[in-house]
């Protein structure tokens, strides 16, 4: 064994990095180049772990006792943000009332995304009689008024279920992004590279999942951000109009309640009314602002700027 050799067996091997370290690094570093993206991104995740997790260590709201002596009682020590019309607690609403609200908004903006991009893409790139009759739907969509096509349904139907709503939401959401992404598709099929694998013959599926959706990545997270805010504003405003039956849990329910019973002709019960108001308002405020920090991500000439 010659002196180099001895030496290199002396010396011990680097140990193995993490496989998912380095990608995990600089995607924190990538959300951290937008300051108000960031902070989005870090409200947004404290209000849904607080949404998911939180009522697991708080009472269930129809468990709350009934308080007569503390209706509209102002915050305290042992009322954060006061009582509400039967002295209950509102924080504890609050925190319950979450879930629904979050998860409704993702899950109806999820739908309405994918049936756009999927259906989208594949009308502008296939063309023909499938562009046409994609289109037409989406037109006759467009023009059913939703609000009043939700109203008709609760009356014939009891959608007392979140994930109905949701639904129900989201297959009436789809119109507007769908001609979008169609627009975009049009332009993008002409690209050379989306020429080349059609020459090579890699198959419809493929050409659109791999060539072309891959760069309206960032158009598409807007709309999927935009989608799940307008999400969150029907089905609040379904519950405030009392379109939807009022039971569980929801902010929503929350401001039906406090308008139905005079919450705002107190002074006491201010934070009645504005703690749901304030709850929508920051979400919505942290969703707009994370796509800040993502659009970073995704967009490879803002990535290297």
């Amino acid at each position: 064994m010659t002196f180099v050799d001895a030496a290199q067996a002396d010396v011990e091997p680097p140990a193995p990095s993490r496989p998912g370290a380095g990608a995990f690094r600089t995607f924190f570093r990538s959300l951290m180049r937008s300051k108000a993206g960031f902070i989005g991104f870090i409200v947004f995740m404290l209000m849904f772990l607080i949404a998911l997790l939180g009522p697991l260590f708080v009472p269930d709201t129809l468990s709350l006792p009934t308080d007569v002596t503390q209706i509209y009682a102002k915050p305290s020590g042992a009322h954060w943000l006061g009582t509400d019309s039967e002295g209950r607690d509102i924080l504890i609403q609050m925190i319950n009332g979450g879930r629904p609200v979050i998860l409704v908004g993702l899950f109806a903006a999820l739908i309405s995304t994918v049936i756009a991009v999927v259906f989208g893409a594949l009308a502008a790139y296939i063309g023909g009689t499938f562009d046409a009759i994609v289109v037409t739907a989406a037109d006759i969509v467009l023009t059913v008024p939703q609000i009043v096509l939700l109203a008709v349904l609760a009356a014939f139907y009891k959608v007392d279920s979140p994930i109905a709503l949701a639904m129900i939401i989201g297959f009436l959401s789809w119109p507007f992004l769908l001609r979008a992404v169609r627009a975009q598709v049009f332009s993008l099929k002409e690209r050379e590279y989306v020429e080349a694998a059609r020459l090579l013959d890699l198959g419809t599926g493929r050409i659109v999942l791999r060539e072309i959706l891959p760069n309206m990545s960032t158009f598409i997270l807007m709309n999927f951000v935009i989608g799940m805010t307008n999400s969150i504003y029907g089905l609040v405003g379904l519950y405030f109009l009392g379109l939807a039956p009022l039971a569980g849990d929801n902010w929503g329910i929350m401001l039906n309640l406090a308008w139905t019973r005079g919450a705002i002709f107190f002074e006491d019960s201010l934070w009645y009314v504005l703690a749901p108001v304030l709850a929508i308002s920051i979400l919505q405020l942290a969703l707009v602002t994370m796509t800040r920090s993502f659009e970073e991500i995704l967009n490879p000439r803002l990535r290297h700027n």
